[in-house]
């Protein structure tokens, strides 16, 4: 009953198939191969556009060397007040930009609050030099508590950070399972509501480790910057053939968006279990594969006698994350722990 993170889960067998299949003698080295080159044509038909891609094999060093190459370490990059960038990445951000700053905002279920994020941007003022101006909004999908934006919230938020003069950058980490939950595209999900760059997780979903950066539109501009911090700071592998076959494979026949679709189903049943038999209060959406519950002492006792992984968050309630591997028989063993 291994419920600590998504991260925890092994391997997808389609992904380890794949990479013995690169292994097989020499390819060209720093993605200058055919499966990097797969990576990018089968992201370009899932998301229906011209992009530019960048493999890595975390998601903070997704996360940061996007936002390196989008805002210069004089401006400042809007967030919600949990998001990963703030609370998990340990300055990563701020480093990969030479010392751009994060500006933290509210909102529910870590969500940007639409009227904190309008009060914002109107105090923004670029030409006062005491100022540090914003320059990049970054939204996370799935959020730090497990909620997803639809595709009309990002794009009312997107619209409001362009109108101001930024760009939009979304961390992806758990982005299938925001898709998956949401029925909208991810072309929907991405640049047709507004971003510029993204985040595209896969570790978390059955990659071994394998993160996508893509730049959508204008952004394309960037790709040479990105590339240039991404040698300068350690992330351009020599044998990103094994990233792109992770990335290949994850991608084929929808592999990638049925694997989510399990794990958020794992999360819905979970949540169920605790709200029937628990005396539970869900505390944010089970939008994808992430439980939020306030639970009985004596329930999480139990839970935690008979082995059960799982986190306390804050304000008082517990973290469950369910992955692709999430059998039925580890739901059915708490519910068996339930009564």
């Amino acid at each position: 009953m291994n419920f600590s993170s998504d991260t925890a889960a092994p391997a997808h067998p389609a992904l380890l198939a794949a990479l013995n299949e690169a292994n097989a003698g020499p390819a060209p080295s720093y993605g200058a191969d055919r499966w990097v080159e797969a990576a990018r044509r089968g992201l370009e038909d899932m998301f229906e556009t011209e992009l530019d891609v960048w493999l890595v094999s975390s998601g903070t060093a997704a996360n940061a060397l996007a936002l390196g190459a989008m805002c210069p370490p004089t401006m400042s990059i809007l967030c919600h007040a949990e998001a990963h960038i703030e609370r998990d990445e340990r300055g990563a951000p701020e480093f990969f930009t030479g010392g751009a700053k994060l500006s933290l905002l509210p909102g529910d279920h870590a969500k940007i609050d639409v009227a904190a994020l309008k009060a914002r941007l109107a105090a923004n003022n670029p030409d006062f030099v005491h100022e540090t101006p914003l320059r990049v909004m970054s939204l996370s999908n799935l959020t730090e508590n497990g909620a997803a934006y639809s595709a009309a919230e990002i794009s009312e938020r997107s619209a409001m950070a362009k109108a101001a003069g930024l760009l939009v950058h979304l961390d992806g980490a758990r982005f299938a399972n925001a898709v998956a939950s949401s029925g909208a595209s991810p072309a929907e999900m991405s640049w047709r509501a507004g971003v510029d760059v993204m985040s595209f997780g896969a570790t978390k979903n059955g990659a071994l480790g394998c993160e996508a950066i893509l730049l959508f539109g204008e952004a394309r501009s960037l790709a040479e910057e990105l590339r240039a911090r991404a040698k300068r700071a350690g992330h351009m592998p020599p044998k990103m053939r094994f990233l792109g076959a992770q990335m290949a494979a994850y991608l084929e026949g929808g592999l990638w968006l049925d694997l989510a679709g399990r794990a958020n189903a794992a999360a819905k049943r979970l949540s169920e279990l605790f709200t029937s038999r628990a005396g539970g209060r869900i505390v944010h959406p089970v939008d994808g594969n992430e439980v939020f519950v306030e639970l009985p002492d004596a329930v999480v006792a139990k839970l935690k006698a008979a082995g059960a992984s799982f986190y306390p968050w804050l304000g008082g309630s517990f973290r469950f994350v369910c992955s692709w591997a999430t059998g039925a028989d580890e739901i059915d063993a708490v519910g068996r722990v339930l009564g």
